[in-house]
Parts: structure tokens; C-alpha cells; sequence
């Protein structure tokens, strides 16, 4: 293992001497598929959101006393008009609370203007917002469109499992939306900085639906990498690690498919992200999956997982991040990826051989032997997966939290 002192990473805050921006919070942007743009009657013919409210909340893995916004409009297929932006406490302190603490909202600015508009393809970062969330707390972020966006190309991430609330008008300020419509996605928000201690740091985790957390509760924020953040805010030498989830459903290491390939949006989700010094590579099922079930298409796949894992160590190494390298999980049972002559298996093993053994990564988690069923290595132990033999229970995302060394962490 390649020791970080070795690497030379060291966190953003104290490259600068004291304090300085860590993200504490995000989610991958990508492209609304048409089934998950906003219910009627905030999607019309040409646009989204015209003259509504969005109120969304996020979690965030480190605690805040100022914060900054990211707003992306990336995928957008027009500019991005955001009226007025607030950001809150939510009622309860809960994951996807409708209403807020009253008297705790706060208006966001952009280089002083209460509106900005997004250019497309560009995401802006607002000005620091003075607010007070405890680690692992909520932050309720509103927002008012008097426009809405002239496109049916907007930039969201649909697998938040966390309930939005969207209502017609201008209710920014509301202490509640009574009679919003909820939809369990996030939209336009990418990430939240925090304003941290000397010595904070971020890990950023490249993933799939099963980093995304699919099968998780919704707002239960149990994911595997929520229950890796939980885990490190216990120990006073890894509570300021901040853990940053860039999983999303049905994302791909090599092609694209939904949302961009992890090989080309490693630049804008691992090193533009502030604070990160460690990076955790879980992903390739799909790759897997959906690679034709042939000897020769497997073959292909395998090398070619295998060259852009090595690709990730490289060009992390020369930003000074750590790799830390998961291994992929069981899909055996699964109806679109086990295929009868096992060619798929026999990738998905041959690949996590490469990672455990090629020593290319700086420690390896294994993800595999966490969840795999001991009799039948093939499967998911029958009480870890959702009913698909692919994705998992709340309970067995623990038991991938539980497979990563605390002390990978310690700086």
C-alpha cells in the first residue's frame, strides 16, 4: 500500500494553513430521462418548473458553520433563471421534511445578486452562506424559478431517495408547503461546501446504483457510503472525513449509459471537488452486465475494466489522491446479468482478482467477500439483496460500510 504521506495528498484546508472549503455533500448531475423530469403540472411542452417552488434537502456528512451551493446546469438544453435561492433547517431535523425550522431561513446570493442565471453546460457555486448544521445534519435548500427552465434538458439526479416538494408560486420563504407535490428526486443542486477546520478532508466514492443506494429507504439516508460517513464521525481522528457520494443508477465505467462514463467524470467528480485526498473505485458490474454474455465480449470487457482502473491510479496519483479499490459484488440469480454459461461470473471474479492482487491500488475493499453467500460465491447471501440478486438491503449496505478500514482514513 502506498502510504498518503508518500503521495504528497494533503487536504485542501491545510494546503492553505488553516481553514478552507471542503465539500460535505454531492450528487452526480446528469441528464433528466423524460420519466423523471417533474410531475404534472411543473413539466410542460417546452420547459420545467415555471413559476414553482423546489424545496430539497441533502445530507450533509460533515458539519457546517458556513456553507456554499452548486448549482449544475450541465445537461441543461437552455439557461438556468434561478429567481431567489434560501437555504434552512428542516422541521424535525429530518431527510425530506416538507416544512422548516421557523425563522432559520437564510437568502443565498450570487456575487451579491439575489438571482443568477446558469449558463448552459456551466455550474455556479454561491456566495458563503452563514448556517449552523450539526455533522450528519440536514439543509433544507429552496428555490423559486419564475421562468422555469425552457427546455426538456435539465441536469437533476433522479435516484436521491429523498423526498423534494414542488408548489406553483413563490414560497422560498414558507415555513411549510402545504399541498406540494413530492417527488423523489433532486434537481439542478450538485454539491455543498463546507466551510471547514484545518485538517478536514473528503473521500470521493465513483459508483453505481449500489453507491447510489438502491434498495435503501428512502429518506434514511443508509446508504453504504452514509453508514461509511456515520462510522468515521465516531473517531475523533476521522470525524472531519467527509464522504461524498458519486454513485448513480445505471452508470458505467467505460460507456455511457445513465449519466457519463466514471472514466470521464473522473476529472469533474473526484479532483474538482473540494478537499478530496482519497478515492474509492466501486463499479463495473455494469460494464459487465451489460457486455454481450460471449467469451470474446467478456474477454474485451475484463481488459478493458482492467486498463481504466489502472487509469484511475494513475491520474489520481499525479493529483495526490489515495485509490482505494473495491471489489465487485455477486450478481448470480439476477435476471438481466447472470447468464447460464457463467461468462459474466467468471469476468466479474477474474476482475476482482486483478484488484485484489495487481497492487496497483493503494488498499483494497472487499466488497465481494462482505456480501457474497459462503456456500454459493456466485450469489448474494439470500438476507443482503432487495428480491433482484443485485442490489441490497439497508441491512447488507451496512455490511459493506463495515468491510472498510477506519484507519485508511487517518492522516
Amino acid at each position: 500500500m502506498t502510504g498518503l504521506a508518500a503521495l504528497g495528498a494533503t487536504p485542501a484546508a491545510a494546503r492553505s494553513g488553516g481553514e478552507g472549503w471542503v465539500d460535505t455533500w454531492t450528487a452526480m448531475p446528469q441528464l433528466t430521462e423524460p420519466h423523471n423530469l417533474p410531475p404534472a403540472p411543473f413539466t410542460g411542452s417546452d420547459g420545467v418548473l415555471a413559476d414553482a417552488t423546489l424545496r430539497q434537502t441533502v445530507h450533509l456528512t460533515i458539519g457546517a458553520r458556513r456553507v456554499r451551493l452548486s448549482f449544475s446546469n450541465e445537461f441543461g438544453g437552455a439557461p438556468l433563471p434561478l429567481t431567489s435561492v434560501a437555504v434552512a433547517l428542516p422541521a424535525g431535523g429530518r431527510a425530506g421534511a416538507r416544512a422548516v425550522v421557523p425563522g432559520s431561513t437564510l437568502p443565498v446570493t450570487f456575487d451579491g445578486r439575489a438571482s443568477v442565471t446558469v449558463p448552459v453546460g456551466a455550474r455556479y457555486v454561491s456566495d458563503p452562506v452563514d448556517v449552523r448544521v450539526p455533522p450528519g445534519g440536514e439543509l433544507t435548500v429552496t428555490v423559486h424559478l419564475v421562468e422555469g427552465q425552457r427546455s426538456l434538458s435539465v441536469t437533476s439526479h433522479p435516484g436521491s431517495r429523498t423526498t423534494s416538494h414542488l408548489v406553483a408560486g413563490e414560497r422560498v420563504a414558507a415555513e411549510d408547503l402545504p399541498g406540494a407535490t413530492p417527488v423523489d428526486h433532486w434537481y439542478f443542486l450538485s454539491a455543498v461546501e463546507a466551510w471547514a477546520a484545518r485538517g478536514s478532508r473528503a473521500v470521493a466514492v465513483l459508483g453505481d446504483s449500489l453507491t447510489d443506494g438502491r434498495g435503501s429507504t428512502t429518506n434514511g439516508n443508509d446508504r453504504w457510503p452514509d453508514r461509511l460517513a456515520a462510522r468515521l464521525r465516531e473517531r475523533r481522528d476521522t470525524h472531519d472525513v467527509a464522504v461524498l457520494n458519486q454513485g448513480a443508477g445505471g452508470n458505467r465505467v467505460l460507456l455511457e449509459g445513465l449519466g457519463p462514463s466514471a472514466v470521464s467524470r473522473l476529472d469533474r467528480d473526484v479532483f474538482a471537488r473540494s478537499g478530496v485526498t482519497r478515492l474509492i473505485v466501486f463499479e463495473g458490474v455494469n460494464d459487465i452486465g451489460t457486455a454481450a454474455a460471449t467469451a470474446a465480449a467478456q474477454e474485451a470487457v475484463t481488459a478493458d475494466l482492467v486498463a481504466a482502473y489502472g487509469q484511475f491510479v494513475t491520474r489520481a496519483h499525479a493529483q495526490g489522491v489515495a485509490v482505494y479499490g473495491a471489489t465487485l459484488t455477486p450478481f448470480g440469480g439476477n435476471a438481466a446479468y447472470d447468464d447460464p454459461a457463467g461468462l459474466r461470473e467468471a469476468a466479474r471474479r477474474e476482475v476482482n482478482a486483478w484488484i485484489r492482487g495487481s497492487g496497483r491500488f493503494d488498499a483494497v475493499l472487499d466488497f465481494d467477500a462482505a456480501v457474497r453467500d459462503p456456500a454459493r460465491p456466485e450469489r448474494l447471501r439470500d438476507t443482503v439483496h432487495d428480491g433482484d440478486w443485485l442490489h441490497l438491503t439497508p441491512g447488507g449496505y451496512a455490511l459493506l460500510a463495515a468491510a472498510v478500514p477506519v484507519s485508511l482514513f487517518r492522516d
